[in-house]
């Protein structure tokens, strides 16, 4: 299928590894030219050498909201007006609901929510005047099912869901869809990073904690950065047009949730 976006431009944060780097990964292999960004420079100029001679890296820290305005700056002077806007970036640390610091919140809120949202206010208005846009965010199933241990998680992914639902709502009509992919066990350095913690707090190996993981997914596997990619890609394609505030898992089949 010819998904009809080749020659789009798309920005891909998070883009140098993971599930960012598959998506990445996919809009290339479809024409896209790409500029991805990472925690530094230079991992984020090696992983867009490795994926297309024409896609570029840049450094950016989410974290720090100082850095935005100067980057979108930059990628516009070296870019140029993007087409596909994928916001994606790393999870929180593992937290329970009865412990409430609020510095932490606020520097997860800024990071996760806060920044997300800047982004997409700059470059929003030009896909409205040209009639195309792609916005898709890389969440979490805990938006709808949360994980029990991952409270930031759980409520700031939801918080930016709500926003991208109504923004979904408001942008619809001059051809710009809002989605959001909500991986589920995949095949990434935070799984294994939540499969070697478990491991070492149970005192099994890390491939027992995994094959006890993958048997709870009807697949009955984790699923790969490939295959995370392959559904954003076609969230951004012409074809899906008519697709918009959606909230897609991707998987395996292990949410229970009917909706």
């Amino acid at each position: 299928m010819d998904l009809g976006i080749e020659g789009k431009k798309a920005l891909v944060l998070g883009g140098s590894k993971g599930l960012g780097r598959g998506i990445a990964e996919a809009l290339a292999a479809e024409g896209v030219a790409v500029a991805l960004t990472g925690r530094n420079e230079e991992t984020a100029g090696r992983a867009a050498a490795e994926i297309s001679p024409d896609a570029l890296g840049f450094a950016l820290d989410l974290a720090g909201s100082e850095a935005i305005d100067p980057f979108l700056d930059r990628l516009a002077s070296a870019f140029g007006p993007i087409d596909i806007l994928v916001l994606n970036g790393g999870g929180p640390p593992p937290t329970h609901a009865s412990d409430i610091d609020p510095d932490f919140w606020r520097a997860q809120f800024e990071a996760m929510v806060l920044s997300a949202m800047r982004i997409a206010h700059r470059l929003l208005p030009p896909m409205r005047a040209r009639g195309f846009g792609r916005i898709i965010a890389v969440a979490s199933t805990s938006i709808r099912e949360p994980i029990p241990g991952l409270t930031a998680s759980n409520a700031l992914r939801s918080a930016l869901a709500g926003w991208m639902k109504t923004l979904a709502g408001e942008v619809a009509a001059e051809g710009v869809t809002v989605n959001m992919l909500l991986p589920g066990r995949l095949a990434t350095d935070r799984t294994l990073s939540f499969d070697r913690m478990d491991a070492e707090a149970e005192g099994v190996s890390v491939e027992t904690i995994a094959a006890r993981s993958q048997v709870e997914i009807p697949v009955g596997r984790y699923g790969t950065p490939v295959e995370f990619g392959a559904a954003a890609a076609f969230l951004a394609s012409r074809q899906a047009a008519y697709i918009t505030g959606i909230a897609l898992p991707v998987d395996g089949g292990l949410s229970r949730s009917m909706l």
